[in-house]
Protein backbone atom coordinates (compact mmCIF):
# COMPACT_ATOMS: atom_id res chain seq x y z
CA UNK A 1 0.00 0.00 0.00
CA UNK A 2 1.51 3.18 -0.88
CA UNK A 3 0.08 5.08 1.73
CA UNK A 4 1.79 4.21 5.08
CA UNK A 5 -0.13 6.26 7.20
CA UNK A 6 -3.24 4.80 8.72
CA UNK A 7 -4.76 8.01 8.51
CA UNK A 8 -4.85 7.93 4.88
CA UNK A 9 -6.34 4.71 3.88
CA UNK A 10 -7.52 2.45 7.73
CA UNK A 11 -11.58 2.82 7.33
CA UNK A 12 -12.59 5.89 9.49
CA UNK A 13 -14.51 4.34 12.19
CA UNK A 14 -12.10 1.87 13.84
CA UNK A 15 -9.66 4.99 12.73
CA UNK A 16 -10.86 7.33 14.96
CA UNK A 17 -11.54 5.04 17.73
CA UNK A 18 -8.34 4.14 17.85
CA UNK A 19 -7.05 7.66 17.73
CA UNK A 20 -9.84 8.45 19.89
CA UNK A 21 -9.75 5.91 22.80
CA UNK A 22 -6.35 6.49 24.33
CA UNK A 23 -6.75 10.16 25.22
CA UNK A 24 -10.63 9.40 26.15
CA UNK A 25 -9.13 7.06 28.86
CA UNK A 26 -6.11 9.13 29.69
CA UNK A 27 -8.48 12.16 29.71
CA UNK A 28 -10.81 10.24 31.57
CA UNK A 29 -8.28 9.49 34.55
CA UNK A 30 -7.10 12.79 34.56
CA UNK A 31 -10.62 14.32 35.47
CA UNK A 32 -10.85 11.82 37.68
CA UNK A 33 -7.72 12.67 38.88
CA UNK A 34 -9.10 16.54 39.80
CA UNK A 35 -12.34 15.51 41.04
CA UNK A 36 -10.77 12.99 43.91
CA UNK A 37 -8.24 16.17 44.50
CA UNK A 38 -11.66 18.31 45.21
CA UNK A 39 -12.60 15.19 47.48
CA UNK A 40 -9.51 15.45 49.56
CA UNK A 41 -9.38 18.63 49.94
CA UNK A 42 -12.96 18.91 50.94
CA UNK A 43 -12.21 16.91 53.84
CA UNK A 44 -9.73 19.77 54.95
CA UNK A 45 -13.20 21.88 54.88
CA UNK A 46 -15.08 24.30 52.78
CA UNK A 47 -12.46 27.12 53.06
CA UNK A 48 -9.89 24.67 51.61
CA UNK A 49 -12.28 23.55 48.87
CA UNK A 50 -13.19 27.61 48.10
CA UNK A 51 -9.78 28.51 47.67
CA UNK A 52 -8.30 25.59 45.35
CA UNK A 53 -11.57 26.51 43.44
CA UNK A 54 -10.50 30.10 43.18
CA UNK A 55 -7.01 29.08 41.79
CA UNK A 56 -9.05 26.47 39.65
CA UNK A 57 -9.31 29.72 36.77
CA UNK A 58 -5.45 30.04 36.77
CA UNK A 59 -4.61 26.28 36.47
CA UNK A 60 -6.55 26.33 33.25
CA UNK A 61 -5.04 29.72 31.68
CA UNK A 62 -1.55 27.70 32.00
CA UNK A 63 -3.11 24.45 30.58
CA UNK A 64 -4.78 26.70 27.62
CA UNK A 65 -1.53 28.82 27.00
CA UNK A 66 0.21 24.97 26.75
CA UNK A 67 -2.72 23.51 25.01
CA UNK A 68 -3.16 26.47 22.40
CA UNK A 69 0.53 25.94 21.24
CA UNK A 70 0.26 22.45 21.06
CA UNK A 71 -3.17 22.21 19.29
CA UNK A 72 -1.04 24.81 16.78
CA UNK A 73 1.66 22.18 16.78
CA UNK A 74 -1.03 19.37 15.96
CA UNK A 75 -2.54 20.69 13.69
CA UNK A 76 0.61 22.23 11.09
CA UNK A 77 2.58 19.04 11.92
CA UNK A 78 0.11 16.82 10.97
CA UNK A 79 -0.37 18.43 7.76
CA UNK A 80 3.04 18.64 7.02
CA UNK A 81 3.12 14.60 7.08
CA UNK A 82 -0.04 14.14 5.03
CA UNK A 83 2.46 15.96 2.25
CA UNK A 84 4.95 13.75 3.43
CA UNK A 85 7.27 16.90 4.18
CA UNK A 86 8.96 15.10 7.61
CA UNK A 87 11.71 17.70 7.78
CA UNK A 88 9.56 20.23 7.74
CA UNK A 89 7.00 18.91 10.29
CA UNK A 90 10.55 18.61 12.35
CA UNK A 91 10.92 21.98 12.63
CA UNK A 92 7.94 23.57 13.51
CA UNK A 93 8.29 20.55 16.47
CA UNK A 94 11.28 22.24 17.51
CA UNK A 95 10.26 25.77 17.03
CA UNK A 96 6.84 24.43 19.39
CA UNK A 97 8.96 23.51 22.45
CA UNK A 98 10.62 26.56 22.50
CA UNK A 99 7.49 28.50 22.08
CA UNK A 100 6.30 26.66 25.43
CA UNK A 101 9.52 27.28 27.30
CA UNK A 102 8.96 30.46 26.56
CA UNK A 103 5.29 30.55 27.49
CA UNK A 104 5.47 28.56 30.76
CA UNK A 105 8.00 31.67 31.64
CA UNK A 106 4.55 33.89 32.22
CA UNK A 107 3.52 31.49 34.77
CA UNK A 108 6.65 31.44 36.81
CA UNK A 109 6.01 35.42 37.58
CA UNK A 110 2.26 34.70 37.98
CA UNK A 111 3.16 32.23 40.93
CA UNK A 112 5.94 34.23 42.47
CA UNK A 113 4.24 37.54 42.57
CA UNK A 114 0.55 37.75 41.78
CA UNK A 115 -0.81 34.82 43.52
CA UNK A 116 -2.08 36.94 46.72
CA UNK A 117 -4.08 39.73 44.98
CA UNK A 118 -5.45 37.16 42.45
CA UNK A 119 -7.01 35.17 45.33
CA UNK A 120 -8.26 38.42 47.54
CA UNK A 121 -9.75 39.98 44.90
CA UNK A 122 -12.50 37.52 45.48
CA UNK A 123 -12.34 36.93 48.93
CA UNK A 124 -11.82 38.43 52.54
CA UNK A 125 -11.95 35.39 54.51
CA UNK A 126 -8.24 35.23 55.09
CA UNK A 127 -7.85 31.13 55.90
CA UNK A 128 -9.60 31.17 52.27
CA UNK A 129 -6.65 33.77 51.34
CA UNK A 130 -4.15 31.75 52.64
CA UNK A 131 -5.01 28.51 51.54
CA UNK A 132 -5.41 30.11 48.23
CA UNK A 133 -1.27 31.17 48.26
CA UNK A 134 -0.33 28.53 49.65
CA UNK A 135 -1.62 26.00 46.74
CA UNK A 136 -1.72 28.55 43.80
CA UNK A 137 2.07 29.54 44.56
CA UNK A 138 3.43 26.01 44.19
CA UNK A 139 1.10 24.90 41.49
CA UNK A 140 1.14 27.93 39.26
CA UNK A 141 5.18 28.65 39.58
CA UNK A 142 5.69 25.33 38.54
CA UNK A 143 3.73 24.62 35.70
CA UNK A 144 6.31 24.61 32.98
CA UNK A 145 6.49 20.87 33.30
CA UNK A 146 2.75 20.21 31.85
CA UNK A 147 3.77 22.68 29.09
CA UNK A 148 6.59 20.59 27.58
CA UNK A 149 4.57 17.27 28.32
CA UNK A 150 1.62 18.64 26.52
CA UNK A 151 3.35 20.03 23.28
CA UNK A 152 4.91 16.44 23.26
CA UNK A 153 1.87 15.03 23.29
CA UNK A 154 0.52 16.82 20.77
CA UNK A 155 3.43 15.73 18.45
CA UNK A 156 2.90 11.93 18.98
CA UNK A 157 -0.66 12.81 17.88
CA UNK A 158 -0.01 14.26 15.27
CA UNK A 159 1.45 11.49 13.59
CA UNK A 160 -1.19 8.88 14.52
CA UNK A 161 0.14 8.11 17.67
CA UNK A 162 -2.50 8.15 20.38
CA UNK A 163 -0.75 5.17 23.17
CA UNK A 164 2.26 7.19 24.00
CA UNK A 165 0.17 10.27 24.78
CA UNK A 166 -2.21 7.89 27.03
CA UNK A 167 0.51 6.60 29.42
CA UNK A 168 1.67 9.63 29.47
CA UNK A 169 -1.17 11.43 30.79
CA UNK A 170 -2.38 7.67 33.17
CA UNK A 171 1.33 7.89 34.80
CA UNK A 172 0.91 11.79 35.57
CA UNK A 173 -3.00 11.58 37.25
CA UNK A 174 -1.73 8.04 39.05
CA UNK A 175 1.29 9.97 40.64
CA UNK A 176 -1.10 12.53 41.60
CA UNK A 177 -3.50 10.32 42.71
CA UNK A 178 -1.64 8.09 45.17
CA UNK A 179 0.63 11.04 46.37
CA UNK A 180 -2.41 13.23 47.40
CA UNK A 181 -3.70 11.50 50.18
CA UNK A 182 -0.58 11.11 51.22
CA UNK A 183 0.99 13.89 51.42
CA UNK A 184 -2.35 15.97 52.52
CA UNK A 185 -2.63 13.75 55.60
CA UNK A 186 0.71 13.07 56.63
CA UNK A 187 0.68 8.74 55.93
CA UNK A 188 3.68 6.57 55.92
CA UNK A 189 5.70 8.89 58.26
CA UNK A 190 5.42 12.27 55.80
CA UNK A 191 4.14 15.35 57.43
CA UNK A 192 0.20 16.52 56.93
CA UNK A 193 1.19 19.41 54.80
CA UNK A 194 -2.66 20.13 53.69
CA UNK A 195 -2.92 22.42 51.14
CA UNK A 196 0.37 22.12 50.34
CA UNK A 197 0.75 18.40 50.27
CA UNK A 198 -2.31 18.28 47.17
CA UNK A 199 -0.45 21.37 45.26
CA UNK A 200 2.72 19.57 45.72
CA UNK A 201 1.11 16.12 44.64
CA UNK A 202 -0.15 17.97 41.56
CA UNK A 203 3.53 19.27 40.40
CA UNK A 204 5.27 15.50 41.09
CA UNK A 205 2.72 13.96 38.78
CA UNK A 206 3.32 17.06 35.81
CA UNK A 207 6.61 16.30 36.83
CA UNK A 208 6.61 12.34 36.12
CA UNK A 209 4.82 12.80 33.01
CA UNK A 210 7.29 15.33 31.57
CA UNK A 211 9.96 13.20 31.85
CA UNK A 212 8.78 10.36 30.44
CA UNK A 213 7.29 12.36 27.52
CA UNK A 214 10.77 13.14 26.91
CA UNK A 215 11.74 9.77 27.02
CA UNK A 216 9.28 8.14 24.75
CA UNK A 217 9.31 10.58 22.39
CA UNK A 218 13.84 10.18 21.76
CA UNK A 219 13.15 6.56 22.35
CA UNK A 220 9.80 6.27 19.80
CA UNK A 221 9.42 9.13 17.56
CA UNK A 222 9.62 8.00 14.09
CA UNK A 223 8.45 10.71 11.36
CA UNK A 224 9.92 14.00 14.07
CA UNK A 225 12.89 14.54 15.35
CA UNK A 226 13.29 17.68 17.46
CA UNK A 227 16.66 19.15 17.37
CA UNK A 228 18.58 22.17 19.53
CA UNK A 229 22.17 22.26 17.44
CA UNK A 230 22.30 25.32 15.13
CA UNK A 231 18.67 25.92 16.35
CA UNK A 232 17.49 29.75 14.92
CA UNK A 233 13.82 31.53 16.12
CA UNK A 234 11.86 30.88 12.68
CA UNK A 235 9.57 34.03 13.34
CA UNK A 236 7.52 32.77 10.16
CA UNK A 237 7.34 29.37 11.65
CA UNK A 238 6.14 31.08 14.82
CA UNK A 239 3.47 33.60 12.96
CA UNK A 240 1.79 29.78 11.79
CA UNK A 241 1.79 28.62 14.90
CA UNK A 242 0.37 31.71 16.83
CA UNK A 243 -1.95 32.23 14.01
CA UNK A 244 -3.90 28.80 15.08
CA UNK A 245 -2.68 29.23 19.13
CA UNK A 246 -3.67 32.53 19.87
CA UNK A 247 -7.51 31.59 18.99
CA UNK A 248 -7.45 28.35 20.66
CA UNK A 249 -5.64 29.75 23.61
CA UNK A 250 -7.95 32.26 23.83
CA UNK A 251 -10.55 30.02 23.36
CA UNK A 252 -9.25 27.63 26.05
CA UNK A 253 -8.85 30.76 28.10
CA UNK A 254 -12.56 31.35 28.27
CA UNK A 255 -12.96 29.03 30.81
CA UNK A 256 -10.51 30.42 33.46
CA UNK A 257 -12.46 33.98 32.77
CA UNK A 258 -15.56 32.73 33.15
CA UNK A 259 -14.93 31.13 36.24
CA UNK A 260 -13.07 33.92 37.61
CA UNK A 261 -16.06 36.89 36.14
CA UNK A 262 -18.86 34.22 37.89
CA UNK A 263 -16.77 33.58 41.23
CA UNK A 264 -16.68 37.31 41.42
CA UNK A 265 -20.91 37.59 40.69
CA UNK A 266 -21.26 34.30 43.02
CA UNK A 267 -18.90 35.58 46.17
CA UNK A 268 -21.84 38.58 46.86
CA UNK A 269 -24.46 36.08 47.13
CA UNK A 270 -22.66 33.11 48.89
CA UNK A 271 -19.36 31.82 49.39
CA UNK A 272 -21.36 27.80 49.09
CA UNK A 273 -22.23 29.23 45.82
CA UNK A 274 -18.75 29.79 45.17
CA UNK A 275 -17.37 26.44 46.10
CA UNK A 276 -20.30 24.60 44.62
CA UNK A 277 -19.28 26.53 40.66
CA UNK A 278 -16.09 25.00 42.13
CA UNK A 279 -16.81 21.23 42.09
CA UNK A 280 -18.86 21.88 39.06
CA UNK A 281 -16.47 22.99 36.68
CA UNK A 282 -14.38 20.13 38.00
CA UNK A 283 -17.07 17.73 37.76
CA UNK A 284 -17.92 18.74 34.23
CA UNK A 285 -14.39 17.67 32.93
CA UNK A 286 -15.33 14.29 34.01
CA UNK A 287 -17.62 14.53 30.70
CA UNK A 288 -16.17 17.53 28.11
CA UNK A 289 -12.76 15.43 28.87
CA UNK A 290 -13.85 12.15 26.99
CA UNK A 291 -15.44 14.18 24.59
CA UNK A 292 -11.93 16.35 23.47
CA UNK A 293 -10.21 12.90 23.59
CA UNK A 294 -12.62 12.39 20.52
CA UNK A 295 -11.76 15.46 19.04
CA UNK A 296 -7.92 15.09 19.32
CA UNK A 297 -8.77 11.62 17.27
CA UNK A 298 -10.70 13.66 14.74
CA UNK A 299 -8.40 16.59 14.72
CA UNK A 300 -5.51 14.98 12.73
CA UNK A 301 -7.54 13.02 10.99
CA UNK A 302 -9.20 15.87 9.32
CA UNK A 303 -5.54 17.76 8.86
CA UNK A 304 -3.79 14.90 6.94
CA UNK A 305 -6.91 13.90 4.50
CA UNK A 306 -7.00 18.36 4.34
CA UNK A 307 -3.48 18.01 3.49
CA UNK A 308 -4.19 15.03 1.05
CA UNK A 309 -7.24 16.83 -0.23
CA UNK A 310 -9.71 12.90 1.02
CA UNK A 311 -12.72 15.37 1.22
CA UNK A 312 -14.78 12.05 1.34
CA UNK A 313 -12.48 10.82 4.37
CA UNK A 314 -13.10 14.28 6.31
CA UNK A 315 -16.83 14.16 5.73
CA UNK A 316 -16.65 10.36 7.27
CA UNK A 317 -14.51 11.66 10.53
CA UNK A 318 -16.85 14.64 11.09
CA UNK A 319 -19.98 12.36 11.23
CA UNK A 320 -18.38 9.44 13.45
CA UNK A 321 -16.83 11.95 15.73
CA UNK A 322 -20.25 13.95 16.23
CA UNK A 323 -22.14 10.56 17.09
CA UNK A 324 -19.70 9.43 19.81
CA UNK A 325 -19.76 12.67 21.05
CA UNK A 326 -23.20 13.46 21.27
CA UNK A 327 -23.53 9.60 23.30
CA UNK A 328 -21.13 10.70 25.56
CA UNK A 329 -22.58 13.99 26.42
CA UNK A 330 -25.97 12.27 26.50
CA UNK A 331 -25.08 9.89 29.22
CA UNK A 332 -23.62 13.20 31.11
CA UNK A 333 -26.58 14.92 31.31
CA UNK A 334 -27.85 11.97 32.44
CA UNK A 335 -25.71 11.50 35.16
CA UNK A 336 -25.91 14.96 36.58
CA UNK A 337 -29.59 15.17 36.08
CA UNK A 338 -30.80 12.00 38.07
CA UNK A 339 -28.00 11.95 40.92
CA UNK A 340 -26.93 15.40 41.50
CA UNK A 341 -27.37 14.77 45.49
CA UNK A 342 -25.91 11.46 45.68
CA UNK A 343 -22.60 13.82 43.54
CA UNK A 344 -22.69 16.41 45.90
CA UNK A 345 -22.48 14.21 48.90
CA UNK A 346 -19.11 13.17 47.38
CA UNK A 347 -17.77 16.44 48.07
CA UNK A 348 -18.78 16.48 51.85
CA UNK A 349 -21.39 18.84 50.87
CA UNK A 350 -23.35 20.61 53.49
CA UNK A 351 -27.11 21.57 53.44
CA UNK A 352 -26.36 25.15 52.23
CA UNK A 353 -24.61 23.74 49.08
CA UNK A 354 -27.01 20.87 49.02
CA UNK A 355 -29.67 23.34 48.46
CA UNK A 356 -27.82 25.33 45.83
CA UNK A 357 -26.19 22.63 44.11
CA UNK A 358 -29.04 20.05 43.36
CA UNK A 359 -31.16 22.41 40.90
CA UNK A 360 -27.89 23.79 39.89
CA UNK A 361 -26.59 20.32 38.33
CA UNK A 362 -29.81 19.53 36.96
CA UNK A 363 -30.30 22.87 35.04
CA UNK A 364 -26.39 22.97 34.02
CA UNK A 365 -26.61 19.35 32.78
CA UNK A 366 -28.76 20.09 29.82
CA UNK A 367 -25.93 22.35 28.56
CA UNK A 368 -24.01 19.18 27.59
CA UNK A 369 -25.96 17.65 25.37
CA UNK A 370 -26.78 20.60 23.51
CA UNK A 371 -23.05 21.69 23.11
CA UNK A 372 -22.58 18.68 21.08
CA UNK A 373 -22.66 20.46 17.63
CA UNK A 374 -20.03 23.62 19.06
CA UNK A 375 -17.72 21.34 20.11
CA UNK A 376 -17.81 19.05 16.66
CA UNK A 377 -17.09 22.38 14.73
CA UNK A 378 -14.50 23.96 16.56
CA UNK A 379 -12.27 21.07 16.29
CA UNK A 380 -13.08 21.37 12.59
CA UNK A 381 -12.29 24.96 11.99
CA UNK A 382 -8.59 24.35 14.12
CA UNK A 383 -7.79 21.36 11.89
CA UNK A 384 -8.62 23.11 9.09
CA UNK A 385 -6.58 26.39 10.14
CA UNK A 386 -9.41 28.52 10.82
CA UNK A 387 -8.56 28.99 14.55
CA UNK A 388 -10.45 32.27 14.30
CA UNK A 389 -13.93 30.83 13.92
CA UNK A 390 -13.46 28.26 16.68
CA UNK A 391 -12.83 31.32 18.64
CA UNK A 392 -16.04 32.97 17.24
CA UNK A 393 -17.58 29.70 19.04
CA UNK A 394 -15.79 29.73 22.23
CA UNK A 395 -16.70 33.20 22.85
CA UNK A 396 -20.65 32.50 22.08
CA UNK A 397 -20.24 28.75 24.08
CA UNK A 398 -18.15 30.24 27.52
CA UNK A 399 -18.54 34.80 27.88
CA UNK A 400 -20.53 36.73 25.27
CA UNK A 401 -23.86 34.95 26.62
CA UNK A 402 -23.47 33.69 29.88
CA UNK A 403 -22.17 37.10 31.99
CA UNK A 404 -24.51 39.51 30.49
CA UNK A 405 -27.45 37.35 30.73
CA UNK A 406 -26.41 36.10 34.28
CA UNK A 407 -26.65 39.53 35.80
CA UNK A 408 -30.21 39.99 33.74
CA UNK A 409 -30.99 36.95 35.26
CA UNK A 410 -29.88 37.00 39.01
CA UNK A 411 -32.57 40.02 40.07
CA UNK A 412 -34.99 37.20 38.73
CA UNK A 413 -33.94 33.79 39.27
CA UNK A 414 -31.59 34.27 41.52
CA UNK A 415 -28.29 31.60 41.15
CA UNK A 416 -30.73 29.44 39.15
CA UNK A 417 -30.94 32.11 36.30
CA UNK A 418 -26.94 32.12 36.66
CA UNK A 419 -27.03 28.27 35.37
CA UNK A 420 -29.37 28.83 32.81
CA UNK A 421 -27.37 30.70 30.85
CA UNK A 422 -25.08 27.69 30.09
CA UNK A 423 -27.49 25.82 28.08
CA UNK A 424 -28.87 28.82 26.45
CA UNK A 425 -25.33 29.86 25.33
CA UNK A 426 -24.76 25.99 23.81
CA UNK A 427 -27.99 26.28 22.05
CA UNK A 428 -27.18 29.96 19.86
CA UNK A 429 -23.44 29.05 19.72
CA UNK A 430 -24.63 25.63 18.22
CA UNK A 431 -26.66 27.62 15.05
CA UNK A 432 -23.98 29.76 14.54
CA UNK A 433 -21.31 27.00 14.29
CA UNK A 434 -23.25 24.74 11.86
CA UNK A 435 -23.86 28.21 9.36
CA UNK A 436 -20.37 28.78 9.63
CA UNK A 437 -19.28 25.31 9.10
CA UNK A 438 -21.65 25.17 6.02
CA UNK A 439 -20.15 28.46 4.59
CA UNK A 440 -16.89 26.95 5.02
CA UNK A 441 -16.37 23.59 4.02
CA UNK A 442 -18.55 24.28 0.66
CA UNK A 443 -15.40 25.86 -0.30
CA UNK A 444 -13.23 22.79 0.06
CA UNK A 445 -12.49 21.08 -2.92
CA UNK A 446 -11.75 16.85 -3.40
CA UNK A 447 -8.91 15.23 -5.00
CA UNK A 448 -9.62 14.82 -8.44
CA UNK A 449 -9.33 11.22 -9.67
Amino acid sequence: MENKNPMGYKPIFPLLMSMAFPPMISMLIQSLYNIIDSIFVAQLGESALTAVSLIYPLQNLSLAFSCGIGIAMNAIIARHLGAHNDQEASDVASQGIVMSLLHSLLFVVIGLFFIRPFVSMFSSHQEVIQYGIQYGTIVITFTFFSFVHLAIEKMFQASGDMIIPMIMQIVGAVVNIVLDPILIFGYFGFPALGVNGAAIATILGQMSACFLSIYLFYKHSQHIHVSFKHFKINFQTFKNLYSIAIPSGVMLCMPSLLVSVLNGILASISQSAVAFFGIYFKLQTFIYMPSNGVIQGMRPIISYNYGAKEKKRMDETIKMAGLSISVILLLGTLLFFFFPQTILKMFNANQAMLDIGISGLRILSLAFILSTIGIVMAGVFESLGKGSLSLIISLLRQFIIIIPASLLLIPFLGLNGVWLTFPLSEIIASLVAFILFIKVYKGINPKQD
